[in-house]
């Protein structure tokens, strides 16, 4: 049967029709073949084998701690997990090579804008280059605004005494991740959007938007460990499967955030904002750049400060002796008086605590880069134009090159000073909060936000694991989330002093 559509066309136009799609799809195979070529799908290596079948689980609870283990192992701490192309290293001088020495030759890449494109689109966590530029300048310029920062202190002490505290009074046993991520969402969306989610009033359940933000974060995650990444991008194109669900929830947030930025413009004088958005606002007029934006807040500002928090309360829970001199320090520092950002600066050894739980437990666990051309790292790694280069922040914490024999423990006093002072470390031995041009400009904001939740719990409440000891185990997302939640009893101070 003859195809009506070809029939318009001469034979020489059919021929080249044919031609051409045969040498794109020819092209494609070729570029395909080469791809696997350069990640070794087959490699039967131990890493490679343990990888990709699983095995790890055997041994380890999370794929981190597998990844820690296999860093540790190696003389230079740094491996290669060849089925995805993958160099993960946690040596402090191949860091610092990575993110300051050759800092241009190590950008996110188009691979890495790929995979979260979908839900990041142009914003700072996703670009390189001019638009990475213009974001971080205008960032840093608002963000260490005095009247940014009071801005700030003011939502979250409001959050904290309105909310968090007479919640926690009203239970004896809660899921204290659920609450930080609760929190922390109302936080960030009044710091960064001028709106109230409402979202730490328990009766109420957690909006759709909220889900479908954590499963847009963990479905893009999955393709970042995918070993053939071209199953999701089939997927994607077909819309079936996870790309069908990451389609959904993504659409979900963008009727989100397109409302946000819809309601600031509505009000017309968003020129003179204290939120974020609304600072933004007066810099950029392109409403799907503003979308990025959006998103890019809610990121940086929600999940990070939930996973640390929860990490924080989970070491505490287990280490009463650390939770007492938080509580001595509280009272020698504060009294009675509310925390402030002067203050807190002066409690050192909550701030130790805090360093200290994020060194075992960073709220990003890994970051990667590619590279734009060939390179040697410090150690003679050997790096082709356009590897997939890691740094491992949560293997980093492990090493005992780096920490000491102790580096498992939760010890806050490895960061104070002989003087008692607070004393850190270098970015890229301690790699957290990133280093170098991408150091984190959000990092006093996020510290003085972590810092004024936990004295404000600590000082009212006691917080014990219902499962004391069990391990933390990780669902997969962008940044830790513990699976199951951090269900713990809570126990009122005051009334364990009259007891």
């Amino acid at each position: 049967m003859s195809n009506p559509q070809m029939d318009q066309f001469s034979p020489l136009q059919r021929f080249s029709v044919v031609f051409f799609f045969s040498l794109a799809v020819s092209l494609l195979f070729i570029s395909l073949s080469l791809k696997l070529l350069r990640t070794r799908p087959w490699c039967s290596c131990a890493i490679c084998r343990d990888y990709t079948t699983g095995k790890w689980a055997e041994e380890f609870p999370n794929l981190c701690d597998w990844a820690a283990a296999q860093l540790r192992r190696s003389p230079t701490n740094t491996i290669h997990i060849h089925v995805l192309g993958n160099i993960i290293t946690a040596n402090p001088e191949n860091v610092e090579h990575i993110l300051k020495t050759r800092f241009e030759n190590y950008p996110k890449g188009q691979p890495f804008s790929s995979i979260l494109g979908d839900l990041l689109g142009r914003g700072i966590f996703n670009v390189d280059g001019e638009l990475w530029r213009f974001q971080r300048k205008v960032a840093a310029l608002e963000l260490s605004a005095a009247a940014v920062r009071s801005f700030s202190l003011r939502i979250i002490s409001s959050e904290v005494s309105s909310r968090l505290l007479p919640l926690l009074n009203s239970v004896s046993t809660v899921d204290l991740q659920d609450v930080f991520k609760r929190l922390s969402m109302d936080c960030i969306c009044k710091i960064s959007f001028g709106v109230d989610p409402a979202c730490l009033e328990l009766d109420r359940p957690m909006s759709e938007f909220v889900a479908a933000f954590d499963s847009a974060t963990s479905l893009s995650a999955a393709r970042a460990l995918a070993v053939a990444p071209l199953a999701w991008k089939i997927k994607r194109i077909l819309c079936i499967g996870s790309e069908r669900e990451l389609r959904k929830a993504v659409g979900m947030i963008d009727v989100l955030a397109r409302e946000v930025i819809r309601r600031r413009r509505k009000l017309r004088n968003f020129a003179g904002g204290e939120d974020l958005l609304s600072r933004f606002m007066g810099y950029i007029h392109d409403e799907e750049f503003l979308r990025d934006i959006v998103v890019s807040f809610l990121l940086a500002g929600r999940d990070t400060v939930a996973s640390a928090l929860t990490a924080f309360f989970y070491l505490l829970s287990e280490h009463e002796e650390e939770e007492e001199a938080i509580m001595a320090e509280i009272s020698r520092v504060l009294g009675d008086a509310a925390p402030s950002w002067e203050k807190l600066r002066e409690m050192n050894y909550t701030r130790a605590a805090v360093y200290e739980s994020l060194r075992l437990y960073p709220p990003v666990q890994f970051d990667s880069k590619f590279a734009a051309g060939g390179d040697v790292l410090p150690d003679g790694t050997a790096v082709e134009k356009g590897a997939r280069v890691t740094y491992h922040a949560y293997a980093m914490g492990r090493m005992e090159k780096a920490w000491g024999k102790d580096c498992f423990e939760f010890r806050p006093r490895r960061w104070l000073g002989e003087d008692g002072r607070f004393k850190a470390e270098s970015p890229f031995k301690y790699p957290v909060f990133h280093g170098g041009a991408r150091l984190c400009i959000g990092k006093e904001m996020a510290e003085m936000e972590v810092m004024l939740v936990a004295v404000s719990v600590v000082r009212e409440f006691r917080v014990r694991r219902v499962e004391p000891g069990a391990p933390l185990r990780f669902a997969p997302g962008l940044t830790a989330t513990v699976r199951g939640g951090l269900p713990v009893q809570v126990l009122r101070r005051r009334g364990l002093e009259r007891e």
